[in-house]
């Protein structure tokens, strides 16, 4: 099995998933070892740099008796001009499985072509799946299922957003989404959603939060986009979590970011710390989640 993005799975296995996340949660809670993953091993590949992913992966494949193995762009052959095939035949035989954190979804799509070991998308410029199975995760902890849920997102129609909306319609929850114009999610997966679920973009942020019971947001620019940050502060004014948008939403809605957060920017620093528990909840899910993904790809 691979995980290349949350359109390749179905909501039962998202459920599977989920579950043998919380199971992993309890037990590392409560001090039960669970190997299952003993003498494997798992190639992390990183063009992008990351806090979260590396120590969650690295720390979950200890946990499951197994070891990782940090590779940045600068460290491999694919960062000097060696085809994404040749890389994928390679590692197969070295390593039983990649997690990759990059820049082009196809390079994802290339090593699960090419090599013969699964292959974990911890994250590109298309989608974000490892992050959204952490986020379902910690909104079915607080709210106790997905039916009847709101999620509203509020920025950047960027990778988040996509793998949001796609993660939020197949858990049978209804999504808006609030971006500027032009800085819209992926056309495609907003057709499918429109399609498959409940689902509203609008450039109307209180339309968007309205009866809202979860709250999203991210940095108005992404890694890689830099050079945009002073544009997209004037474009994206306004597109934030704050006590307006807090008094529209539901009664005792959460807010949740994937961090890192820019505080008086996509999100104020009072809502922040108001829902930093739920915050970090979901932060920690990532280990949880990803070991639960770790387990499932690995399964013969």
């Amino acid at each position: 099995m691979h995980l290349l993005k949350l359109m390749d799975l179905s909501s039962k296995q998202i459920n599977e998933i989920l579950n043998l996340a919380d199971q992993l949660k309890f037990e590392k809670k409560n001090g039960i070892e669970h190997h299952l993953l003993k003498g494997k091993t798992l190639g992390m590949i990183f063009s992008k740099s990351s806090t979260r992913t590396r120590v969650s992966f690295e720390v979950g494949m200890y946990d499951l008796g197994g070891s990782a193995l940090f590779l940045s762009s600068r460290d491999l052959q694919i960062g000097r001009g060696e085809p994404v095939e040749d890389t994928a035949r390679v590692l197969s035989r070295y390593v039983d499985g990649i997690m990759i954190r990059t820049f082009a979804q196809k390079e994802v799509e290339d090593l699960a072509k090419y090599g013969s070991i699964p292959v974990i998308n911890g994250l590109t410029d298309y989608c974000h799946p490892c992050q959204v199975l952490a986020d379902l995760m910690t909104i079915r902890e607080y709210k106790g299922g997905f039916a009847g849920t709101k999620l509203c997102y509020i920025g950047d129609g960027n990778n988040m957003t996509n793998s949001l909306i796609v993660g939020g319609i197949k858990m049978g929850m209804e999504v808006s989404v609030a971006c500027p114009k032009g800085y819209e999610p992926d056309a495609e997966i907003m057709k499918w959603a429109a399609k498959n679920g409940k689902f509203t973009c609008t450039s109307d942020v209180m339309e968007a939060a309205k009866n809202a019971d979860v709250l999203y947001t991210d940095v108005w620019a992404s890694m890689g986009q830099e050079s945009e940050a002073e544009e997209r502060k004037k474009i994206f004014k306004g597109y934030q979590i704050n006590a307006d948008v807090m008094n529209v939403a539901a009664d005792k809605a959460m807010v949740m970011h994937c961090l890192p957060a820019h505080r008086e920017e996509e999100i104020t620093a009072e809502v922040f710390e108001a829902h930093a528990n739920e915050i970090f909840d979901e932060a920690e899910n990532r280990l949880h989640a990803q070991k639960a993904v770790l387990v499932k790809c690995f399964q013969k």
